[in-house]
C-alpha cells in the first residue's frame, strides 16, 4: 500500500510535466490532472473491493502491482503520442490527455488498498487498528512519493527516467509477491521481469519533445527564417521570444515592438535608461536595449536558471555590470531593490499561456510603482483572447497608476500591452512608432478605457484567478 499510494501521487505530479508541451501548464492542468487521478483511485478502490470479494486477494496483488508499474511505464510514450495530435489546451484536451495516461495506472494502483485489506482483516475486534494502520501506511507512502518527487527527483532526474524506474519497482516487487502468494514458479517470475524490463526500454526510448527539462518548463530552441541568425524558444507549448543573433535591433513579435516603441516615445531621445524586466525568456528586449541606447543598464529577474543557461548557450547572451540576471520569483526579489531606481519595469512573465497571478495584483503593482523614477513606467505584455482577464487587469493598474494605456495587438496570438505610468502616456505617439515599425496597434485610453474596463474585478493577493479570466 505504501508503494503503490506512493506511485500514484509521483504520477500525479510529474503528469503535468509531461503533458506541459502539449497542453501547457495552469491551475487548468492541475486541476484535471488531480480531478482525473482522484476519479481513478475512487473507481479503482471500488472495483478492487469487489474484486478481493470475488477472487482469492493472494492471487489479485501481484498481478495488479505488476500491471499497474507497466501501466505506469508508458504513461509518458502515451502522452507524447497523443499530445502530438493535440492543437488545443482547452479544458476538454487537459482532461482528455490526462484521461487517456494516467487514469489507468491510477485506478490499478489504487486497487491495492482493499486487496490488502481484504488480507488482513480477519478479527472484527481489531477492524480499526488495521483499518488504521494501512490508511497510515497508504499516506505515508504519498506523502513520501509528494515531498521526494517535487523536492529531489524532479530536480536530478528526467522525468521519463523516474517514471520507467518507478514502473520496474512496481512489477519488481509484483511478481515477488506473486512468487510468495501463490507459490509461482522462479522461472515464471524471472520471465515477467526480462518481459518488463523489454517494455521498459522500448518505453524509454521513445523520447520526448523537450531539448532540457527544467523545474518549470519543457524548453525547446528552433532556428526561424529568414535565415539561420534567428532563434525561436518555446517554454513548454508557447513561443515565448525570437532572437535576431545578427541584428539585435530586428524585433519579431509584435508585443516586443510595442513595448520599445512605448520606451522610445516615454523616454527622452537617445539618452541611456535603467530597465528591470520580470521574466527574462531570449533576453531579447535586454539586447535591444542595450544595442539602441549605450550605456543603459538591464536587470532581468528569471525564475528559471535553466532559462538563463539556454539564452547564454544558443541566443549568444553575456552578463555583467550592464546586464545583470537575478533568479528567483520576481515578489521576492523586488524587495532587494532600492526605490525609485528604474526608469521602466518590463512585465513578460509567464507560467503557461498566464502571468503567475502573484505578479498581477494590486499589491504587486505597488511594488512596482515604488521602484520607477516620477517619470517610469510600467510596460506589461499579456495573452488574452477574450478580455476579461486584460480589462480587471486593467482595472488593478488604474487603482496604481495616475495613467493607464492599453494596447490591443491583432494577431492570432491575443496579446495586449498594458502601461501604467506616473506621468501622461503619449498615446499617439506609441502608436505613430508601432506604424512605422510595420504593425497596427489599437491603443484604449481616456473614456474609452473606462468603457473597456466597465465592472471588471481589481485583481488582489487574496482573488486573482488568472487562469480562469484567461481560459
Amino acid at each position: 500500500m505504501f508503494l503503490a499510494a506512493a506511485a500514484v501521487l509521483m504520477l500525479e505530479i510529474l503528469a503535468a510535466r509531461v503533458m506541459a508541451p502539449y497542453v501547457g501548464v495552469s491551475l487548468n492542468t492541475y486541476t484535471g490532472i488531480i480531478g482525473t487521478v482522484l476519479g481513478g483511485i475512487a473507481t479503482g478502490t471500488w472495483l478492487g473491493g469487489r474484486a478481493a470479494d470475488v477472487i482469492s486477494p493472494n492471487k489479485l496483488l501481484g498481478p495488479i502491482l505488476i500491471v499497474g508499474g507497466l501501466l505506469t511505464v508508458t504513461s509518458a510514450p502515451l502522452v507524447t503520442a497523443l499530445g502530438e495530435h493535440l492543437h488545443a489546451d482547452s479544458l476538454i484536451a487537459i482532461v482528455a490527455l490526462s484521461a487517456a495516461t494516467i487514469f489507468l495506472p491510477a485506478l490499478v494502483l489504487s486497487g491495492v488498498t482493499p486487496i490488502v485489506a481484504k488480507m488482513q482483516l480477519h478479527d472484527l475486534k481489531v477492524t480499526g487498528r488495521i483499518v488504521g494502520r494501512l490508511s497510515a501506511c497508504a499516506t505515508a507512502g504519498a506523502l513520501v512519493g509528494t515531498f521526494g518527487t517535487g523536492f529531489v527527483l524532479a530536480a536530478h532526474l528526467h522525468t521519463r527516467v523516474i517514471l520507467t524506474a518507478v514502473g520496474i519497482i512496481l512489477v519488481g516487487a509484483g511478481a515477488i509477491l506473486w512468487w510468495r502468494l501463490t507459490r509461482l514458479r522462479p522461472l515464471a517470475v524471472l520471465l515477467i521481469v526480462a518481459a518488463t524490463l523489454a517494455a521498459s526500454g522500448t518505453a524509454a526510448g521513445v523520447g520526448g519533445p523537450c531539448r532540457i527539462e527544467s523545474g518549470y518548463f519543457c524548453i525547446r530552441v528552433f532556428s526561424a527564417p529568414p535565415d539561420d541568425s534567428g532563434r525561436v524558444l518555446m517554454l513548454d507549448d508557447v513561443r515565448h521570444s525570437y532572437v535576431d543573433l545578427r541584428n539585435p535591433r530586428n524585433l519579431v513579435f509584435d508585443y516586443a515592438k510595442a513595448i520599445a516603441a512605448a520606451m522610445q516615445a516615454q523616454a527622452q531621445p537617445g539618452k541611456p535608461i535603467s530597465v528591470l524586466h520580470i521574466g527574462g525568456g531570449a533576453f531579447t528586449l535586454p539586447r535591444y536595449i542595450a544595442a539602441t541606447r549605450p550605456g543603459s543598464t538591464n536587470t532581468v529577474m528569471e525564475i528559471d536558471p535553466a532559462v538563463v543557461d539556454v539564452a547564454r548557450a544558443d541566443f549568444g547572451l553575456h552578463t555583467g555590470p550592464k546586464l545583470r540576471a537575478d533568479i528567483g520569483d520576481a515578489r521576492v526579489l523586488m524587495k532587494r531593490e532600492r526605490p525609485h531606481s528604474y526608469d521602466f519595469v518590463v512585465g513578460d512573465a509567464f507560467a503557461g499561456r498566464s502571468p503567475p497571478w502573484q505578479l498581477t495584483t494590486r499589491q504587486f503593482l505597488i511594488q512596482v510603482r515604488t521602484l520607477l523614477r516620477p517619470r517610469g513606467a510600467y510596460l506589461m505584455n499579456l495573452i488574452d483572447n477574450g478580455q476579461r482577464f486584460v480589462r480587471a487587469e486593467a482595472a488593478t493598474m488604474e487603482e496604481v497608476f495616475p495613467h493607464v494605456a492599453v494596447f490591443d495587438l491583432p494577431g492570432e496570438t491575443h496579446n495586449h500591452v498594458l502601461i501604467g505610468s506616473n506621468v501622461p502616456i503619449d498615446v499617439a505617439a506609441i502608436a505613430a512608432r508601432a506604424a512605422r515599425a510595420s504593425f497596427l496597434t489599437m491603443p484604449v485610453a481616456g473614456a474609452r478605457l473606462q468603457h473597456f474596463i466597465g465592472d471588471a474585478t481589481v485583481l488582489d493577493d487574496d482573488f486573482a484567478p488568472v487562469d480562469q479570466l484567461v481560459g
